[in-house]
């Protein structure tokens, strides 16, 4: 059976509580800024808390020798050593969004799904209850810069998973009436996005604010695209890009490596190798300036949410950009939540991808006058320098909350991959830990007025209850 591999979305509740600390106003701020709270709006509740943003994708504990680096028969192999009988094996298959044209975005986790239909020595339902008996997991999750094909299994059973897992890769059944069962159930579930304000919302803003740019594609692709694609061009991208060249693969668990060795000298190794060179995508050049895409729609409340375009995720600033995004995330919510009863949904978001990112959501019944008061917010970041001393309990609580939420062993494969892809080096989250505590009040301003700027933004609900100009003032 496939499962979807989705991050941990738990509400941090303690760093939540050191945000609110960063968010309260001094005495003339109260004075001028902050009248009393307004009556709830009944705006859509989404969370009890705020949420900070995603923790920072590297390595989440400090290398050392059971880390290591290695290639075998032309495929990468990042493996961690573990003192459990958990095994998870995360084939990173590169190039996402940017590796076939944006009319057939989605073609390989659709692929991937096809793949679960039989293969030449488990034809048709066959596979799933061979899959089944071992009691392991295979996982497919689509997302911008690369696909995830993982396996999560037991040392005692990784011989016998591990060929399901390598022989659905390498050799899928892919027949017509499978295509087009597979391609109409993913085709009705992305119809369904339209019927779902913050689907299509999530979905709309990134066609908005990253227009002319690999990004502005759906990992998962589109209605009409996938239903434009045929089993022909299915099965000539599994021919040509199932290659060695497009593969990451991070195994974290207690396997010695000579077994890791030769599990993928039988099979993966066994693949072309191909020409495909990995590369981070070039930061978005200069934007003219904000932008609003309003859709116009009958909801109980309005839904907004605006990216502003950031720098490669290698970047010096990204650190600081963490940390100002929580302090964001922390007034907004103290501001816009708890003192206005403006809504139970606002957010100060950051994205990490090879090109990272950052956003402001909200749901409100009352947009004009909740988009002031993130305006002024983000305008007090850019303007204000904090006491860097304020920000040492909320760096220490956002690292604590960072060990708690990525110790699983599925995390930290996701960790060491994006570490080595982003960052060139799987080792380079060893740094993080010091390069939060760098962070100072004046970088905070700094990279605020540098990247928080020239937001594109998309608006779902009641046109005439929001001012386009008060969207394009940020």
């Amino acid at each position: 059976m496939t499962h979807r591999i989705v991050p941990s979305s738990r509400p941090v509740l303690a760093v939540a509580a050191l945000l609110m600390v960063l968010a309260q106003p001094s005495a003339a701020q109260t004075k001028d800024r902050f009248p009393p709270p307004a009556s709830k709006d009944g705006g859509t509740p989404r969370r009890e808390a705020p949420t900070v943003p995603a923790a920072p994708l590297v390595a989440p504990v400090v290398h050392d020798s059971l880390t290591t680096r290695f290639v075998v028969d032309g495929v990468t192999i990042i493996q961690r050593r573990t003192n459990t009988n958990l095994v998870v094996a995360n084939l990173y298959l590169l190039g996402g969004v940017h590796l076939v044209p944006s009319a057939q975005a989605g073609l390989e986790p659709l692929l991937l799904d096809l793949t679960e239909r039989g293969t030449q020595r488990y034809p048709g339902d066959a596979f799933r209850r061979a899959l089944a008996r071992t009691g392991s997991e295979i996982g497919v999750a689509a997302t911008d810069d690369y696909t995830v094909y993982g396996l999560r299994t037991t040392t005692d059973r990784i011989d016998s998973t591990w060929a399901l897992y390598a022989d659905r890769l390498l050799r899928p059944t892919l027949s017509a009436d499978d295509f087009a069962f597979v391609r109409t159930q993913r085709v009705t579930a992305l119809q369904q996005r339209e019927d779902d304000p913050d689907a299509l919302l999530e979905y709309l803003a990134d066609s908005v604010a990253f227009a002319g740019y690999p990004y502005q594609a759906s990992a998962v692709g589109t209605a009409g695209g996938l239903q434009a694609l045929t089993l022909d061009q299915v099965r000539e991208f599994h021919r040509t890009q199932m290659v060695k060249s497009r593969m990451l693969l991070v195994i974290v668990g207690g396997l010695p490596r000579a077994k890791v060795e030769a599990l993928v000298r039988a099979t993966l190794g066994t693949l072309p190798a191909g020409s495909y060179q990995w590369r981070v995508p070039a930061p978005l050049g200069p934007r003219a300036g904000s932008n609003v895409h309003i859709v116009s729609r009958r909801l109980p409340t309005n839904y907004i949410l605006g990216w502003w375009s950031g720098p490669a995720a290698s970047d010096p600033d990204v650190p600081a950009l963490r940390v100002a995004t929580a302090v964001l995330q922390g007034r907004l919510f103290a501001e816009v939540r708890s003192r206005r009863n403006l809504t139970y949904a606002v957010e100060a978001r950051f994205r990490d991808r090879g090109v990272t990112s950052g956003g402001l959501y909200v749901t409100t019944t009352r947009p004009d006058e909740t988009l002031r008061i993130m305006r002024e917010q983000v305008r007090i970041l850019q303007q204000e320098t904090i006491d860097t001393d304020l920000l040492a309990p909320l760096v220490q609580q956002f690292i604590t909350e960072y060990f708690l939420d990525n110790e699983t062993s599925g995390a930290q494969a996701d960790f060491l991959a994006r570490s080595e892809l982003y960052r060139g080096d799987y080792r380079a989250g060893d740094r993080f830990v010091a390069e939060l505590r760098a962070v100072t009040g004046a970088d905070l301003r700094r990279v605020a007025q540098q990247w928080m700027r020239d937001i594109r933004f998309t608006y779902i609900g009641n046109p005439s209850q929001v001012d386009r100009f008060k969207l394009m003032g940020f």
